[in-house]
C-alpha cells in the first residue's frame, strides 16, 4: 500500500488532485485508515495510470468517469477506448498537418480570382475535345447545339462562389484550369474510377453494419486518394470536408445514396470523414 504523498511523489500528480479525485469518485483509494490517511494498492495506481493516460488526451473527467465506470471489469473494453482514444488524436494530428501542407504549397488560398474568358474557352473547348461523339449527342439534345453548350459554361464560371470553391478545392485559379486540362476523358479509365467509389461506399455500409472503426477510417482513406485521382489534384482534404459538411447537413445525394448503400450511410460517411481530419462534426 502507498500513501497520498508516495502516489504523488511517484505519479507526478498532485495531492490536492487525488484528494479530488477521490470526491468526485473518480478513484477511491484501496483504503482509508482510522486516521483518515488514504492508501492505493497495485489495482488503484493501474486504475490511476488509465486515468492519466485519458487526461493525457485530454479527456474531460466526465467522460473518463463515465469510460471507467463502464469497463470497470472489462480490460479489454479499457484498451480499446484507449485505442480510439489514441485514433482521435491521430487523426486530429493528421489533420493539422494536412493544413499546414495546403498552406505551405498555397492550397489554402481563399481569395477570388475570377475565372477569364481565356481560361474559360481553354476548358470548354478541351471538355469537347476529349468528349465521346455519344456524349456530345446527348449535349445537343439537352441544349439545343455545341454553341448554346459553351455559353451554358460561360455562364457558371461568372458564379463567384463556384469560381471560389474551384479555387479552395484547387489551391489556384491555375491549378484549377490545369486539372481540367489533365482529365484524359477515357471512358475505361471513369468506369474503373466510378467501380472503385462503389467499393469505397460499400466498405462504409459494411464498417457500418459492423461498428468497425479501423475498416471506416480505411475507407476514407481510399476516398481521398479515389477522389485525388478522379480530380487531378494534390490534396483532396478540403474536398473531403466539403462531401462531410454537405453529407451531414440533408444532401440532396442522400436520398439516392441511401437507397443503394443503406439508410443512413450519407451521415455515417460524413462523420468518419470528420473523425478521420479530427474535425468536429457540425451536427
Amino acid at each position: 500500500m502507498k500513501t497520498v504523498k508516495e502516489v504523488s511523489e511517484l505519479t507526478g500528480i498532485g495531492i490536492r488532485t487525488l484528494r479530488y479525485y477521490d470526491e468526485i469518485d473518480l478513484l477511491k483509494p484501496a483504503k482509508v485508515t482510522e486516521a483518515g490517511y488514504r492508501l492505493y494498492d497495485e489495482k488503484t495506481l493501474k486504475k490511476l495510470r488509465q486515468i492519466m493516460f485519458f487526461r493525457e488526451l485530454e479527456v474531460p473527467l466526465s467522460e473518463i468517469k463515465a469510460i471507467m465506470k463502464d469497463t470497470e471489469s472489462d480490460n479489454r473494453k479499457i484498451l480499446e477506448a484507449q485505442k480510439r482514444m489514441l485514433e482521435m488524436k491521430r487523426n486530429h494530428l493528421n489533420g493539422i498537418i494536412e493544413l499546414i501542407s495546403d498552406v505551405l504549397k498555397g492550397e489554402d488560398k481563399m481569395s477570388f480570382e475570377a475565372f477569364n474568358d481565356k481560361d474559360i474557352q481553354k476548358i470548354t473547348q478541351h471538355s469537347l475535345k476529349i468528349m465521346s461523339e455519344e456524349d456530345k449527342k446527348i449535349i445537343i439534345q439537352h441544349y439545343g447545339d455545341i454553341e448554346k453548350f459553351k455559353e451554358s459554361v460561360a455562364e457558371g464560371f461568372k458564379n463567384e462562389r463556384a469560381c471560389e470553391h474551384l479555387i479552395k478545392i484547387y489551391g489556384s485559379k491555375e491549378k484549377a484550369v490545369e486539372a481540367s486540362l489533365r482529365s484524359t476523358g477515357n471512358r475505361e479509365e471513369l468506369t474503373a474510377q466510378k467501380n472503385e467509389m462503389d467499393l469505397i461506399y460499400k466498405q462504409f455500409a459494411c464498417a457500418m453494419e459492423h461498428g468497425d472503426e479501423e475498416m471506416s477510417m480505411e475507407a476514407v482513406k481510399r476516398l481521398g486518394e479515389s477522389c485525388k485521382k478522379l480530380f487531378k489534384m494534390d490534396n483532396a482534404r478540403v474536398l473531403l470536408l466539403e462531401m462531410a459538411k454537405d453529407y451531414l447537413n440533408h444532401s440532396k445525394l442522400e436520398e439516392a445514396t441511401e437507397k443503394q448503400y443503406g439508410k443512413g450511410i450519407t451521415k455515417y460517411i460524413g462523420s468518419a470523414i470528420y473523425r478521420y481530419y479530427g474535425v468536429e462534426s457540425m451536427m
